[in-house]
């Protein structure tokens, strides 16, 4: 613990939050892995029937660089969060017996603070990079957004909504989190 730093007890809630953050990202990183296993680069993959519809090779290059970059923002935020969850059982004193299934612990609960908003911080880069590596699988698989096909959109408009509005719902709950 920093010096002059006032205690705070830590418990069993906050590895099971940090838990939380690591399973989700872990899900995550699984499924960029798979999109980057998938090669875009085959001529069977475009469903669309007209040649000026077909992705060019710039948005192939964005889908990989999207999928690395989320997937960097997701080993981040799982590091994160696992320090954290080392440093809160490093921390468990004697001093504090394990009390029914709580275990109690001293931490800096503004360092645990800050931890969590970094760690979110990362998985919101992460899903912001894999939501457009998604938007450049729909335009490689049914067409380009230039095209006005209405399956391209039909995909990518519920993808431009209900992510960022989850993002939106998860990022007021972490800062609502942190000012408790």
């Amino acid at each position: 613990m920093c010096e002059g730093a006032i205690p705070k007890l830590g418990t069993t809630i906050h590895i099971s939050a940090l838990d939380g953050i690591i399973n989700v990202n872990s899900l995550f990183t699984l499924a960029v892995f798979i999109g980057l296993a998938w090669n875009p680069h085959d001529q069977g993959n475009s469903l669309s029937q007209d040649p000026s519809c077909i992705a060019e090779p710039k948005i192939v290059e964005d889908l990989v660089s999207f999928h690395v970059y989320s997937f960097s923002c997701f080993l981040f935020s799982s590091l994160i969060a696992l320090c954290l969850k080392q440093a809160i059982r490093l921390a468990k004193s004697a001093h504090f017996p394990t009390v029914f299934t709580l275990d109690l612990a001293l931490i800096n609960k503004t360092a645990l603070r800050v931890g969590y908003l970094v760690s979110a911080a990362g998985s919101v880069l992460g899903s912001v990079f894999l939501m457009l590596g998604l938007i450049n699988v729909v335009q490689i698989k049914l067409g380009i957004l230039g095209c006005g096909s209405m399956h391209t959109y039909g995909a990518i408009i519920p993808l431009v909504i209900f992510v960022p509005l989850g993002l939106l719902i998860y990022v007021c709950t972490v800062f609502y989190a942190f000012t408790r």
